[in-house]
């Protein structure tokens, strides 16, 4: 075996083009946002023409008034949660955050958190296909989430292909930039997950998307059809974010390129990690040099050279004993939220229905706001079901 990074982990996905797949209805979709409310119109129209339940998980910038007002507007089902007045014990305290609690590895976002807590809501209000949608994503083909819902039935996450900005860390966009190839994968911002599914979680790690996909050993059944296209932004802005990205980044590499050659976790020894490490190194090593060879313009050239040498920095605190260990807590932390979620379906046995979700889970009158449309008027769009949209 030869410990690697890999250029794409597609042939790990099942492709379908949208013309081939019959549609389904898509029950909710989850939105994670931290944006103002404008940035949650592509969500509102995919949802309006699916006749889909919207549940936006708001912080920072966003706000359960902005967001619902919005919703309102468009005449569409949907309750915001602002998940800062939340009690953070909702979602059961992990393994793997205590591996990195007193570490620089230590991750300070919510995106895990609230991705969390949309399960455990789909779980309780008795959804059976959702979609994860970030609110930097636009949609031009709403019909694409019916075709995804169609496939739910075979698989259990399946991604829309990303058209636009590339969904990569920092280091594989600098690898892209610099002339090498490097593909992307189907990741959190638009994913359609089937109730099979809701028993995986998402890490407070980088590529915590990755990590859902996998059943605690192995990739879940996933494909990919349709398209999304991620807004622009730039990676090099500030080197703190591949420093952020880098344990993750090199976790979920290292884990996929094990699927890759049709290995398993079993073979995610320090002896492995230990090549892998080195490999990565290398790799992020020649790209710092490929940038400043490029006829990439000299600014641009420093910054990214100065994200590849954060982010070589924060490797080489990276040690094969910390990747075993947090692999092992992180399978731990597998067994933990399967039980979390047979709990609450052995409790609350008999309900469904988001009311019925947001009563469970204790989360207080402040912390959320709805809005809902008439029953006359769903039962209308129910007669024309999603189908795929006819490509030009």
């Amino acid at each position: 075996m030869n410990p690697r990074q890999h250029e794409s982990h597609q042939d790990l996905l099942a492709h379908f083009d949208t013309e081939d797949v019959s549609g389904a209805a898509m029950d909710a979709i989850i939105v994670p946002t931290a944006r103002p409310a404008p940035y949650l119109r592509q969500a509102i129209a995919a949802a309006k023409e699916g006749d889909a339940f919207l549940l936006f998980l708001c912080s920072k910038l966003s706000t359960i008034s902005g967001a619902i007002l919005e919703a309102k507007n468009a005449g569409v089902r949907a309750l915001a949660i602002d998940v800062d007045l939340l009690n953070p014990g909702l979602v059961p305290e992990f393994a793997t955050d205590q591996v990195l609690r007193f570490t620089r590895f230590r991750r300070q976002t919510d995106t895990s958190f609230k991705r969390n807590l949309g399960l455990l809501i789909a779980v309780l209000a008795g959804w059976k296909r959702i979609l994860f949608l970030d609110d930097d994503i636009e949609l031009p083909h709403p019909a694409d989430l019916g075709v995804a819902a169609g496939l739910l039935g075979e698989y259990a996450v399946v991604g829309l292909a990303n058209a636009g900005m590339p969904d990569n860390s920092v280091v594989c966009h600098a690898i892209r930039d610099a002339g090498r190839k490097q593909d992307t994968f189907i990741g959190g911002g638009a994913l359609a997950v089937g109730e099979a599914a809701f028993s995986s979680f998402f890490p407070n790690i980088y590529n915590e998307d990755w990590f859902f996909l996998l059943d605690g050993m192995k990739l879940r059944p996933s494909a990919i059809t349709g398209t999304a296209v991620q807004k622009p932004y730039d990676p090099y802005r500030d080197p703190r974010r591949a420093r952020g990205e880098e344990l993750g980044d090199t976790l979920a590499e290292g884990v996929f390129g094990l699927f890759d050659s049709h290995l398993g976790l079993a073979h995610a020894t320090e002896p492995y990690w230990e090549g892998f490490l080195a490999d990565r190194r290398r790799i992020i090593r020649e790209t710092i040099e490929l940038v400043k060879a490029s006829p990439i313009e000299a600014g641009e050239q420093g910054r990214m050279a100065d994200s590849l040498r954060a982010a070589l920095g924060r490797s080489e605190l990276i040690t094969p004993a910390l990747c075993v260990r947090y692999l092992r807590a992180w399978q731990q932390d597998c067994v933990c939220w399967r039980q979390r979620i047979t709990d609450l379906r052995r409790d609350h046995h008999g309900g469904s229905g988001v009311a019925h979700a947001v009563a469970a889970l204790g989360i207080p009158l402040e912390a959320q706001a709805g809005v809902d449309v008439p029953v006359s008027t769903r039962a209308k769009r129910r007669r024309d079901p999603l189908r795929p949209a006819a490509r030009v």
